[in-house]
């Protein structure tokens, strides 16, 4: 027997493979189905809403447009209009009122005529939105009048408006020529407004 044999055999056992190697880390937990739907249902019901409300507000917008369009597309041509119903009134004012009071015949009828024609005029403007200002006695507004000059009175509080050189005319919410007018200058301060402060004296805008 051959020595190196028994030598061989007697020999300690070779170490085996180590057992699998230590498991691997852990991973992340997945993420709950049912939290991802809740979000992605929440995403889309936000975008949903933001979509609505831009909707909303361009329809609105689009009606607002579409009803100014409406109310001002006759503005140009009411502004020329404006011209003729300047002239008519001056038709009118060139009779002395006592030649009015006393007219008869085709002058009665001429006159007549050219009152009516001014009526007509006027409510056809106003069915299309213009709408003829007469601020005889009112408190100066800057806002739809024009002040040519003052009148020296002490009687009205100051600022109120005593003459009407040129009749004011608004189309909607938008003037569309002010009213040229005298005003009162000397009087009493006028009355307070609704919340107890005194307007600004805006008489002083004539030239």
């Amino acid at each position: 027997m051959n020595p190196n044999d028994t030598e061989n055999q007697n020999a300690a056992p070779q170490a085996e493979p180590a057992n699998d190697a230590a498991p691997e880390a852990a991973s992340a937990p997945e993420a709950d189905p049912i939290a991802v739907l809740e979000a992605e249902k929440a995403d889309l019901k936000d975008k949903m809403l933001r979509l609505m409300a831009d909707m909303e507000n361009l329809r609105r917008r689009t009606e607002r447009e579409i009803a100014d369009a409406r109310t001002y597309a006759v503005a140009n041509f009411a502004r020329d209009m404006l011209n003729v119903a300047d002239n008519v009134r001056r038709a009118i004012e060139s009779v002395p009122e006592e030649a009015r009071s006393t007219a008869e015949g085709p002058f009665k009828a001429l006159i007549e005529g050219i009152d009516l024609t001014e009526r007509d005029l006027l409510k056809n403007l106003e069915r299309h939105g213009v709408k003829k200002l007469d601020p005889q006695g009112q408190k100066f507004d800057p806002n739809v009048h024009q002040a040519m000059f003052e009148i020296p009175n002490a009687d009205v509080p100051n600022g109120t408006v005593l003459q009407v050189v040129q009749s004011g005319y608004v189309i909607g919410e938008r003037v569309l020529r002010p009213a040229l007018v005298g005003v009162s200058k000397g009087g009493p301060k006028a009355a307070t407004n609704g919340n107890g402060a005194e307007p600004a004296d805006n008489s002083s805008a004539a030239s």
